[in-house]
């Protein structure tokens, strides 16, 4: 593994950085050394179709000569004195920004979790492939299935170091496992397709290959032979895969760059009852091979577990220090590194699960549609407004009937969380994790 990647080494590279640009006269800096290799295969029809690896690594370099601020990037760090001189000649020709500098001293960490990230098991291309083939012969094993819209096995490996210039210096390194499978069934224009997949840190946590094939192959044949239904106004039961949406526009709410630009139509929310009693939103960045899960945050500070929702009440933005400086809060951790500077964000943010399944709530439903896939982004971010294309099934009785396509759900966010109830099917592997959720009442957009 150490061959892969050098941590030692992207830790001199990034303090040499930190250095020259205290000699070009930077009043403080940064420096963000990353580093990955991933190997990907693609198969169809049980050949290999593309294999493709992939190294890289880059150093960022951030600057700052008073308020203003600057960032130079490059893959090989021959002349570190040239690289820093650059960047403190751009800083001192951008406008001021009152709110940049680096996290206050006193947050930052000098000690670090211990967290599962790292699995030692390194992948080749020919395991990907059997991996992938694997997945692609149990979809077409699905009776009705009639071709494979390929598979596809993948892993990674990266490697991030951050040193600044007022004493922080941290490393970590994490890996990445996932398969997927798309199967078609149908012939000619009554072709349907879907898909299923899987994505972990560790590869022993990953689901069987042939278990996602025929996942993909069981919907795939599922949506065969869709209606249109009439335009009403209907309950709406989000399958957990096309929840996740909806946890990302609340977090796109809550993001404090979005509450300093007046962006968000929660601006005003917090303290608030947003969603109903008892329901929960949590951001763990310390969660157990967690997708997001991480030591510490891009300016090199720790972030608490933060219940966002807490008994439907908002409690909190997620901030980077720019953004807490903007809007008169402490800075919570959430600082999230790439490109210029920071920005923040969530880390694994979960949606606790409800006490009653899927199936008891379409049960207590009677009627409604089951939304399995979503088309669009058809979100408007200010107002809460909410319009997208939707598939999936009109169930009746509790019992999904027939496939539906072509139809589009509307309603504003606002309502959508005040009504939305949670079931009990969590599905906690992605950084974003939910279970199916409810909403009564949204109008539907048919014939």
């Amino acid at each position: 593994m150490s061959e892969v990647i050098d941590q030692s080494e992207l830790e001199r590279r990034a303090g040499r950085l930190v250095e020259a640009a205290k000699r070009a006269g930077a009043d403080a800096c940064d420096a963000v050394a990353i580093t990955g290799v991933s190997l990907s295969v693609d198969v169809r029809d049980g050949k290999v179709e593309e294999t493709d690896r992939a190294e890289g690594d880059d150093v960022t370099l951030r600057v700052f000569v008073g308020k203003r601020t600057a960032s130079v990037s490059a893959n090989v760090l021959d002349d570190p004195d040239a690289l820093a001189e650059r960047a403190v000649a751009m800083a001192k020709v951008t406008p001021e920004d009152p709110y940049a500098g680096l996290a206050d001293e006193g947050r930052l960490l000098t000690t670090f979790p211990e967290l599962e990230m790292l699995d030692p098991t390194e992948m080749e291309a020919v395991r990907l492939a059997d991996l992938a083939r694997e997945a692609e012969e149990a979809g077409l094993a699905v009776k009705g299935v009639t071709k494979s819209g390929g598979a596809g096995a993948s892993w990674r490996l990266a490697g991030v170091v951050l040193v600044t210039s007022h004493g922080f210096s941290g490393s970590y390194m994490s890996s990445r496992h996932g398969l997927s499978m798309t199967a078609v069934a149908g012939e000619g224009t009554g072709m349907e397709r879907d898909y299923d997949y899987d994505y972990r840190m560790f590869f022993e946590d990953m689901e069987n290959p042939a278990d996602i094939g025929r996942r993909a192959g069981e919907r795939a044949v599922r949506r065969l032979n869709p209606r249109k239904i009439a335009t009403r106004t209907a309950g709406v039961l989000y399958e957990s895969r096309a929840a996740r949406s909806l946890l990302g526009h609340f977090a796109g709410a809550v993001n404090g760059a979005s509450i300093a630009r007046k962006t968000s139509f929660l601006r005003d929310k917090m303290g608030q009852q947003i969603f109903a009693k008892g329901i929960r939103i949590v951001d763990d960045p310390f969660k157990p091979r967690g997708a997001a899960t991480r030591p510490f945050d891009g300016e090199g500070t720790g972030g608490p577990v933060l219940d966002m929702i807490d008994d439907g009440v908002l409690q909190h933005w997620f901030l980077d220090g720019a953004t807490g400086r903007e809007l008169g809060l402490e800075p919570n951790g959430r600082a999230h590194r790439g490109g210029a500077g920071t920005a923040p964000g969530a880390t694994n943010l979960t949606f606790l699960p409800g006490e009653k399944s899927p199936e008891e709530l379409m049960k207590e439903m009677g009627e409604g549609l089951l939304i399995t896939d979503l088309i669009g982004h058809g979100v408007n971010g200010v107002t809460g407004d909410y319009s997208r294309g939707a598939a999936g099934f009109w169930f009746e009785n509790g019992e999904p009937v027939y496939p539906v396509s072509e139809i589009t759900i509307a309603g504003n966010l606002t309502d959508m969380f005040a009504r939305l109830v949670p079931a009990s099917d969590l599905d906690a592997r992605y950084s974003s994790a939910t279970p199916s959720m409810m909403i009564e009442g949204l109008a539907i957009a048919g014939e």
